[in-house]
């Protein structure tokens, strides 16, 4: 098979519970996937691990030139971000302020990054996905104000990539994900009374994203916030 004809997608938070589950379900159906990520995802063809110590400034030079470094001149059909995680704690919280940076490096700092790895090396036509969350949609989040505002913010950053001018190569798509609560095994540990049926599988997740690349499910238009409403184990789709 020629270098060219070969499907790549990027993962950004490569390693995580949802990382791991898209990872994996790409490369089943035969395609390239590069993680980025702290920690390397060993079912990655390629890892690009990201040095927490640096920057947000120095993180972008690094990772950018290791994106150019291995993409040797070829383009990405989908940038897929699903980096992120969750801290609680109001204006009182003593660890608000840490939380709030925690939030922020979690999902804006790695939304924006793959933002610009969306400028320079997705294909025109290309998905570039940022995960969002519904609480953020729904008005305050005053028991986890770092968390809240951080997706917030992410949920502008799609709004404006979805826009004339952004940057974004021509016809690609940017939208995000509006998860309630993932099926994750860090959510079933410290949430063990909670009702399963209502929280989105990561599968189901890993399987839509690949619909929404590969045409199979028509995408939502550039811009929008995907909302994963789950009920009795049945998710539907929810755009804002």
């Amino acid at each position: 098979m020629a270098a060219s004809s070969v499907n790549r997608a990027l993962v950004y938070g490569g390693k995580g519970a949802l990382g791991s589950t898209v990872v994996n379900f790409f490369k089943s159906k035969g395609w390239w996937v590069c993680s980025v990520d702290l920690f390397p995802n060993e079912e990655a063809q390629v890892n690009l691990i990201v040095d927490p110590a640096l920057s947000w400034t120095d993180q972008e030079s690094s990772i950018l030139t290791k994106v150019e470094e291995t993409l040797a001149g070829e383009k990405l059909d989908a940038i897929l971000c699903v980096a992120g995680g969750w801290a609680g704690g109001n204006a009182a919280a003593k660890a608000l302020v840490k939380n709030s940076d925690l939030m922020c490096k979690q999902s804006v700092w790695t939304s924006v990054l793959s933002a610009g790895i969306a400028a320079k090396y997705l294909k025109e036509g290309g998905l570039l996905q940022l995960t969002g969350a519904k609480a953020a949609l729904d008005g305050g989040t005053p028991g986890m104000l770092g968390y809240g505002l951080a997706k917030a913010a992410v949920h502008q950053l799609v709004r404006g990539l979805g826009m004339d001018g952004s940057g974004l190569p021509a016809n690609a798509t940017a939208l995000a994900i509006c998860p309630v609560t993932l099926d994750t095994p860090m959510n079933r540990k410290f949430m063990q009374d909670a009702d399963f049926s209502s929280w989105t599988s990561l599968e189901f997740v890993a399987s839509l994203l690949f619909d929404w690349v590969t045409g199979a499910q028509a995408r939502p238009a550039s811009g929008s916030l995907v909302q994963l409403i789950t009920k009795e184990g049945k998710t539907d789709l929810v755009t804002a």
